[in-house]
């Protein structure tokens, strides 16, 4: 899952972005805050949540938060040098949801970081979407062109970890782990014929090669 950082300091923006890259985030920048429609630019990228300044070039971090939570429901953490109180009161009534202070600790800030991504756990959210495919997390439905297939628990959980890292290929060794630490206690042989059924599923609704296998490596999603 993506974290945005939008930090007009190019220092600290670079200094955020090796601290989540060390700890394995993937990292997209804002950069040009003269040029482009910020808002517009926040809304279109595919995300997880936001890093947010609040003293930025001719824009207020506290109405940029309110904006993007009118149209999505992004989680926002607000890192900035702002330390009144009043501050952090203005961060929770846009509809941020935590704040940090510069200079701020690395330990801390992951942490809040780690918290936000659980509430991404599907127990919290209705359905993921992803290339005109919907997991719906609630009922365990694949639903694509009007069709819906029903998951197992199993495949559930794999089809999931796919739509969390869809341009990624995973490995067998790392989903047995994820779903180990799941406590799905799954073996590889276990794991191939939960793979193989799920394929079987998504072929019935039109869904062709949906999941590949990559020789020597692992699978990746084909959309």
């Amino acid at each position: 899952m993506k974290i945005l950082i939008v930090e007009d300091d190019s220092k600290i923006r670079q200094e955020l972005k090796t601290l989540l890259e060390t700890n394995n985030y993937k990292v997209e920048l804002i950069e040009d805050f003269i040029q482009e429609d910020l808002i517009e630019k926040i809304n279109k990228i595919d995300k997880a949540l936001v890093l947010l300044d609040i003293n930025l070039p001719n824009q207020n971090g506290f109405e940029i938060c309110r904006q993007v939570k009118e149209k999505e429901s992004v989680p926002i953490i607000f890192v900035t040098s702002c330390t009144k109180e009043e501050d952090e009161l203005k961060s929770i009534l846009s509809g941020g949801d935590d704040f940090i202070t510069k200079p701020y600790n690395k330990d801390i800030l992951l942490e809040k970081i780690k918290r936000i991504m659980k509430k991404q756990d599907p127990i919290q959210y209705k359905e993921i979407k992803l290339n005109g495919v919907t997991l719906d997390l609630h009922l365990s439905l694949v639903k694509y062109q009007n069709n819906t297939i029903e998951l197992t628990r199993n495949e559930f959980r794999i089809l999931y970890y796919f739509f969390t890292n869809p341009e990624k290929i995973i490995s067998k060794e790392e989903l047995l782990d994820y779903l180990w630490n799941e406590k799905y206690y799954l073996d590889d042989n276990i794991l191939t014929v939960n793979i193989n059924r799920l394929r079987k599923k998504l072929e019935e609704i039109g869904l062709q090669d949906f999941i590949r296998t990559i020789r020597k490596k692992g699978y990746k999603l084909g959309c």
